[in-house]
């Protein structure tokens, strides 16, 4: 059976970030996405703590990736 689902495009654009390639069905991308989410859900600690981390980026509390190799003394060329 098949049915139609109304989303925004807003997120038929992020499902199209999950696709693996260009012929992959969003079945299969939600598919992968609800796989991934039954097998490892998250803690609410581990929910609390990303949603942190969003606000902190949201507000610019961030360390720039040069920056952070940089004090890991590695290099890139």
């Amino acid at each position: 059976m098949k049915t139609t689902i109304q989303i925004n495009s807003e997120t038929l654009e992020r499902l199209k970030m999950f696709k693996q390639h260009p012929r992959e069905s969003y079945e299969e991308v939600l598919n992968k996405l609800l796989d991934e989410a039954e097998e490892d859900p998250l803690s609410p600690e581990e929910i609390e703590d990303i949603q942190e981390a969003l606000e902190e980026v949201k507000q610019g509390k961030v360390i720039p990736f040069s920056k952070v190799l940089k004090e890991a003394g590695i290099k890139l060329d």
